[in-house]
């Protein structure tokens, strides 16, 4: 149940707007809209989540952790790819909406013959293959765009060696994408090792990112428990009924697990604030 009032919020008010297209302000900020999974954090950086409902008067957003919160449409001032935005609620197909434009895995509006840019010196990091080819998949275009490369580590034990070897700098940052990344997990204490204002270290919840992947994109009701004591993701692949023992293939279920994934609406909002988060790090101006 929602309150007709909302109270005094720190998002309303005026907002001048960034540049537009031939650089001018005009003090008002573009609008977007409201479509289900896509993932802003508010003006004063106090919530980030994803979009899970919106009407004439409030958009609802769930967080990594599905905490819910509601915001005015006509008072709030969000944050998309680190830019300030309106929201909307979403046009009926035909109506002037913007869902005829092309759009990236990511959510992001195709930007039609736009070159690669060249890489930076700064990178972002995940753990492994599988994190990596994900990303990809969903983020690929947007790297591209930014001129962002992405590595992994093979395992996050490695992490401390690498942030040493990387040498990272004002214009040299490094962005770290970590599985497990919750309290008193090995992945945590390794995480907290690493100090420096030219490092970012986050990461979701999920034990691997395999889990990142909504079980109904894979038609099944939730991720399986393993039990201690057995690979997760040959358990994972044993209680799925994709195969047992020496048939417990991980390569060929990744690629089943990968192969259904298409948007950014198929992931979990922890796993899509993380990436934006590096994403908007390691490209930041200094």
């Amino acid at each position: 149940m929602r309150s007709r009032d909302y109270g005094h919020d720190v998002l309303a008010g005026h907002w001048r707007g960034p540049r537009g297209a031939h650089g001018r302000r005009d003090g008002q900020l573009p609008q977007v809209e409201a479509a289900p999974g896509l993932v802003v954090e508010t003006a004063d950086a106090t919530f980030c989540g994803a979009v899970v409902a919106c009407d004439k008067q409030a958009v609802t957003l769930a967080d990594r952790f599905g905490r819910h919160r509601v915001f005015p449409l006509a008072a709030a001032t969000f944050l998309l790819e680190g830019q300030p935005v309106t929201l909307i609620r979403q046009a009926p197909p035909g109506r002037g909406s913007s869902q005829g434009r092309a759009r990236t895995p990511s959510g992001s509006l195709a930007l039609p013959q736009e070159r690669a840019r060249v890489a930076r010196a700064s990178r972002i990091y995940v753990e492994g293959l599988h994190d990596a080819e994900l990303v990809e998949k969903i983020w690929g275009d947007d790297l591209r765009i930014e001129g962002v490369v992405v590595e992994y580590l093979e395992g996050v034990d490695h992490l401390p060696t690498l942030v040493t070897e990387f040498d990272p700098g004002p214009n040299r940052r490094l962005g770290i994408l970590v599985d497990h990344l919750v309290a008193g997990s090995k992945e945590s204490r390794v995480a907290a090792a690493v100090r420096s204002p030219h490092v970012h270290v986050t990461g979701h919840e999920f034990v691997d990112i395999w889990q990142a992947v909504k079980p109904s994109v894979l038609g099944i009701d939730g991720w399986p428990e393993v039990p201690r004591g057995i690979p997760w993701k040959a358990g994972i692949v044993a209680a799925l009924g994709w195969g047992t023992g020496a048939t417990a293939d991980t390569g060929t279920a990744w690629r089943r697990i990968l192969a259904a994934v298409s948007t950014y609406g198929d992931l979990e909002v922890g796993l899509l604030r993380s990436v934006e988060e590096l994403i908007d790090f390691v490209t930041a101006s200094d």
